[in-house]
C-alpha cells in the first residue's frame, strides 16, 4: 500500500514501460542485417563494408553510454532520452539522404550510435529506482525487453519500404517514425521523488535475494579501482560479440548456408527470443544470482555457436536464432543488474555506462572479424569458432567473480 503523498504503482509501470517503448524505436539497430544484405545486392557494397556504418553505431552506442550515464546522473532520464530521439531522427535522415558508404557511416554509425546510447542509457536506471532491489533483475529485463523484440516489427518494416520504396526512403521514414516515438515516450522517464518507498513488497527468502542490493555505493573511480569491474566486462565482451557476430549476418548466412532470400524471418524470431532472454534471464537471475544464470547463458551459446556451421535448413536456422536471440538477450538483462548489485545505485548511469564499453568492443571483434571471414572464405565457420572459444572463456571467468568489498575508508574492508 503507497504511503501519503506518495505516487501510485501504476505510475512506476508507467515509467518502465515508456522506457520499453524507446528501446522498441532504438532496436532497428538489430535489423542491420536487413540493410546490409540491401546494401549488398543493390548497391554493390562488399560484405565487408556493409557492416561498417554497424560496427562503428555499436562502438559509438557503448562510447556515448558513458556520458549519458552521467547526464542522468545529473539531470535525470527525461533530457537524455529526448536528446536520443532528436539524434536518431537526424541520423537516419542523413543516412537517407546521402545513400553513399561514407553518408550512411556517419548518419547511421556515427549519428544513430550516438543516439542508441543517450536513449538506451535513460531509462533501465530510472525504471529500477521505482521498485525494490530483489525486482531489479525483472525490471531490467523487462525494459531492455523493447531493444530485443524490435525487430519482430521493424525487420519486416524495412523489407517492406526496401521493396516499394528503395534504401533512401527507408532511412527517411524510419527516422520520422523513431523520432516521433522516442520524443513522445521519453517525457514520460522520470526519478522517484525523494523519499519515496520502492514498489514491490518484501524480497523472497532466496541467498540471491537476500544479496540483491549493494549496500555501499561506489564511485566511478571507485568501481574501476576493483577487479569485479574488469571480470565483468570481459564476460560482457566475448558474450556480446557472438551475439552480434549473428545479428549482424543472419540474413547473409540464411543466404549462404540454406539458399534462404527471406533471411528477415528469422531477424524477426530472433529478436523475440532476444527480447524473451532479457526477461527470463532476468526473472531466474533474482532466483539463482547473477554468475550462476550467466554461467548457463555461456554454455548455451558456446554450444551453439559450435553448431552453426552446420545450420543448413530452415529448421535449424530457426533454432540457430532462437538460442542465439535468448543468450545473447540474458546477457542485457544480466549485467546491468550485476553491475547495479556490484556496486549501488546512486551512480547507476554512469557506471553501467562503463560496464557497457564492453559490448562496443564485442562489436568490433564479431561482426567485422564475420564480415572479413566470409570475404576470404565465402563462409562464417572460422568466425563461429572463434566466438565458441571466446565463450568458453567468459564461462571459466564466472567462475571466479564474486561480489567486490567496500573500498577501505574507514580501516577495514568489507563486503558489499
Amino acid at each position: 500500500m503507497n504511503q501519503p503523498n506518495q505516487p501510485s504503482a501504476a505510475r512506476a509501470w508507467a515509467v518502465t514501460f515508456a522506457g520499453m517503448g524507446i528501446n522498441l524505436a532504438l532496436g532497428v539497430l538489430y535489423t542491420w542485417s536487413v540493410f546490409a544484405a540491401a546494401l549488398i545486392d543493390q548497391l554493390n557494397w562488399t560484405k565487408t563494408q556493409s557492416q561498417f556504418p554497424y560496427t562503428l553505431a555499436c562502438v559509438m552506442f557503448a562510447l556515448f553510454m558513458v556520458p549519458a550515464g552521467r547526464m542522468v546522473d545529473k539531470f535525470g532520464p527525461r533530457l537524455v532520452a529526448t536528446i536520443g530521439g532528436i539524434l536518431a531522427g537526424a541520423g537516419m535522415i542523413i543516412s537517407g539522404v546521402t545513400q553513399s558508404l561514407v553518408g550512411i557511416t556517419i548518419g547511421f554509425g556515427l549519428i544513430v550510435g550516438a543516439a542508441l546510447g543517450f536513449g538506451y542509457g535513460a531509462p533501465t536506471p530510472a525504471a529500477v529506482k521505482w521498485f525494490q532491489p530483489h525486482k531489479k533483475g525483472l525490471i531490467s529485463g523487462l525494459v531492455v525487453a523493447g531493444f530485443g523484440l524490435a525487430s519482430v516489427y521493424t525487420a519486416p518494416l524495412t523489407k517492406y519500404f526496401l521493396t516499394n520504396y528503395g534504401i533512401s526512403r527507408t532511412f527517411i521514414y524510419e527516422g520520422i517514425i523513431f523520432f516521433a516515438v522516442i520524443m513522445i515516450l521519453a517525457q514520460v522517464l522520470t526519478f522517484p521523488p525523494p523519499g519515496y518507498v520502492p514498489y514491490g513488497g518484501p524480497p523472497p527468502a532466496t541467498r540471491a535475494a537476500s544479496a540483491a542490493s549493494s549496500k555501499y555505493d561506489f564511485s566511478p573511480r571507485e568501481m574501476l579501482a576493483t577487479p569485479q569491474f574488469y571480470l565483468l566486462w570481459l564476460m560482457f565482451c566475448f558474450a556480446a560479440s557472438a551475439g552480434l557476430l549473428i545479428i549482424g549476418h543472419l540474413a547473409k548466412i540464411a543466404q549462404i548456408q540454406g539458399g534462404i532470400n527471406w533471411g528477415f524471418v528469422f531477424v524477426a524470431v530472433l529478436a523475440v527470443a532476444n527480447a524473451g532472454g532479457r526477461i527470463l534471464a532476468g526473472w531466474l537471475s533474482d532466483r539463482l544470482g547473477r554468475t550462476n544464470t550467466m554461467l548457463l547463458v555461456f554454455a548455451i551459446q558456446a554450444a551453439n555457436m559450435l553448431l552453426f556451421a552446420s545450420y543448413k535448413s530452415a529448421a535449424t536456422l530457426f533454432i540457430g536464432s532462437v538460442l542465439t536471440g535468448i543468450a545473447y538477450g540474458a546477457n542485457l538483462s544480466l549485467f546491468p543488474s550485476a553491475t547495479y548489485d556490484y556496486f549501488g545505485l546512486k551512480n547507476a548511469g554512469i557506471n553501467y555506462g562503463l560496464v557497457f564499453t564492453a559490448w562496443g568492443a564485442g562489436a568490433l571483434i564479431g561482426p567485422i572479424i564475420a564480415g572479413r571471414a566470409a570475404d576470404l572464405t565465402g563462409g562464417y565457420n572460422a568466425s563461429y569458432l572463434i566466438s565458441a572459444a571466446l565463450l568458453v572463456v567468459a564461462a571459466i571467468l564466472s567462475f571466479v567473480t564474486k561480489p567486490p568489498t567496500k573500498p577501505v575508508s574507514d580501516g577495514q574492508a568489507v563486503k558489499v
